[in-house]
């Protein structure tokens, strides 16, 4: 230990290996994150502004969109910033930090997920108890009791962090600080970090995953019982736009965090790191928005209402 330099920064390798391509790597990141803002603000103005949509199932939705927002914002800026300025340094603070935020919004998206299935259960097995069992004083406390359990979450694995000492190589091979990266850093030994994430995930994690499909064996029975293939088809359409979030972000997580040290592939890695950070936050919306015919009609309608605004200035002038 004595002769090894304690790491106070470090860099972040990021796409330093592809000189020729940073240009149209920040152009193609700052169009994607860009297109994940608008569409994800729209889904949150939408469900604020229509009445139409005064309800839980997007109520959840506007949360999800905040959280990809969110998500997404702790990493894009930061890997656009690099990509253009070629300045990659990055403090332990800072690092930390990121790390915190994106675990923090990346378990409530977890929760979140999770409970807008039993929500869809509730709305699909149970139509007339809807809105008694769904009423807007529980919504409310479940998402806050899944914004506290995150902010736990996060913290336990952040607290874990601060205990380790980084030294030998300055750096970390991704786009932005994450776990598995920071122990690859780590001159302690970090069984103990890994076990937790390993007991947290399973417990947490699966368990949320065994939550957020479980109720599809029975939502999926009862939506083949309705005779009417109106609402057949609507009930599949805002099933399965969810399953595939959720399968989505599932699938790129436990890649990412569930995986032997030896199986590390750093162009692999980045990839899926890219899917989960970037892409899955922008598909998310476009997922709900394009698949969804209660949106599509609600943005009909606030065009409609902005038209007529449009045309009454136009005409007082």
């Amino acid at each position: 230990m004595q002769n090894q330099t304690i790491l106070f920064e470090y860099i972040l390798y990021g796409f330093s290996d592809l000189p020729s391509f940073q240009l149209p790597l920040f152009l193609t990141f700052l169009l994607i994150y860009l297109m994940t803002l608008a569409w994800n603000l729209l889904i949150i103005l939408l469900t604020i502004t229509d009445v139409h949509l005064h309800t839980p199932m997007y109520f959840f939705l506007g949360n999800l969109a905040c959280l990809d927002m969110c998500c997404s914002s702790v990493i894009a800026p930061r890997m656009l910033l690099d990509l253009y300025l070629q300045e990659r340094r990055i403090s332990k603070s800072l690092c930390i930090s990121q790390v915190f935020f994106f675990i923090f919004f990346a378990i409530i998206e977890v929760f979140l997920l999770a409970t807008m299935s039993c929500d869809r259960y509730v709305a699909i097995c149970h139509p007339l108890h809807y809105m008694h069992i769904m009423h807007w004083k529980l919504c409310v406390q479940l998402a806050l009791g899944i914004w506290a359990l995150g902010l736990i979450y996060a913290l336990v694995h952040t607290l874990c962090i601060l205990r380790l000492t980084f030294c030998g190589s300055v750096t970390i091979h991704s786009f932005f600080c994450d776990l598995p990266q920071l122990f690859q850093l780590s001159c302690n030994d970090t069984f103990v970090n890994v076990l937790l994430i390993f007991i947290l995930g399973i417990v947490l994690g699966l368990g949320s995953l065994v939550v957020a499909f479980v109720p599809y064996i029975t939502i999926f029975s009862t939506v083949l019982k309705i005779p009417a293939k109106n609402t057949k088809c609507k009930a599949f359409s805002t099933c399965t736009s969810h399953l595939s979030v959720v399968l989505i972000f599932y699938g790129t997580l436990i890649f990412n965090y569930f995986r032997p040290n030896t199986s590390f592939n750093f162009s692999e890695d980045r990839l899926i790191s890219v899917c989960y950070t970037l892409m899955t936050p922008l598909f998310n919306p476009l997922i709900y928005s394009l698949r969804n015919q209660e949106l599509r009609s609600a943005l009909q309608r606030a065009l409609h209402n902005i038209n007529i605004i449009a045309d009454f200035i136009h005409t007082t002038k």
